[in-house]
């Protein structure tokens, strides 16, 4: 069974049609709270998609289960990767963490999520090889030294634990684990909260280098419009788990039209 995407006009024309990610009728309760009510979220190749929300919004809840971290109460989901599965959700867990480890790249908001802080910055990088089944130390150490270095971290520091790091190196190593597998789909949780304004313009600048360089699709999630206008194409807004508006990034900021919107970014002014 399949189930037919149509293309909508707001989105941006990339490198193909298709959509990498596809989302329809979302829908998770915890108890009496709803935290993501009927949601769709379509991400096309080479789009950065971002949502924004204030906390409680439902966007980190709805970026778990697009890593398949989470099960929704209903919902299907699809990547453009090849499966007999029409949707994600209904696979077992192992063949879900098969598709986390090689289709999907994640970066957390906190490193410690991401990272064996007391591991060599290159050994956490090369863990996410391990698991395709490359076991060659030295193809191991040359894929590791070259994801660090599309990250922009330095190399001379590439045996160094992530916890003898600033927050910005920290989140490059991540960044470089997510990567070392060229997933379809990268997903960013609040990638820059906690850093130097400095430190997020350097992480924010290399994230748009690699979107360009590799055409990865992302998915951004944030509070901050300012992360949000800077990196995505499409934004949808979130809250009380329902995207209240969406659209491209301009549009949406420029003339937002929903009263919460409007309340976000004239916060942000």
């Amino acid at each position: 069974m399949t189930y037919p995407i149509p293309i909508t006009l707001d989105a941006p024309k990339l490198v193909s049609d298709a959509p990498v990610l596809t989302m329809r009728n979302i829908a998770k309760t915890y108890g009496d709270v709803v935290a993501v009510d009927n949601v769709d979220a379509i991400a096309y190749r080479g789009e950065v998609l971002g949502i924004v929300g204030e906390s409680g919004s439902g966007k980190s809840t709805l970026l778990r289960m697009m890593n398949l971290q989470e099960r929704p109460d209903e919902g299907i989901y699809q990547l453009e990767i090849k499966s007999d599965e029409p949707n994600l959700f209904e696979l077992d867990r192992f063949a879900q963490l098969q598709i986390r480890s090689r289709h999907i790249g994640i970066v957390y908001q906190n490193p410690h999520q991401g990272l064996l802080m007391n591991h060599s910055s290159s050994g956490n990088v090369a863990e996410r090889l391990l698991i395709a089944g490359e076991r060659r130390f030295a193809v191991l150490r040359e894929k590791a030294s070259d994801a660090l270095a599309s990250s922009e971290f330095p190399l001379a520091r590439m045996d160094a634990p992530p916890i003898e790091l600033s927050g910005g190196m920290q989140q490059r190593v991540q960044l470089a684990k997510a990567i070392a597998l060229e997933p379809e789909l990268l997903l960013l949780d609040e990638p820059t909260t906690g850093l130097d304004v400095s430190v997020q313009a350097l992480v924010l600048d290399t994230l748009k280098k690699l979107q360009q360089q590799r055409k990865i699709t992302m998915v951004i999630v944030s509070h901050d419009l300012g992360v949000i206008r800077t990196m995505a194409d499409r934004v949808m807004v979130m809250k009380s788990g329902k995207v209240v508006e969406q659209g491209l990034v301009d549009q949406v900021f420029q003339d937002p039209q929903h009263a919460y919107t409007q309340q976000l970014v004239h916060a942000k002014l």
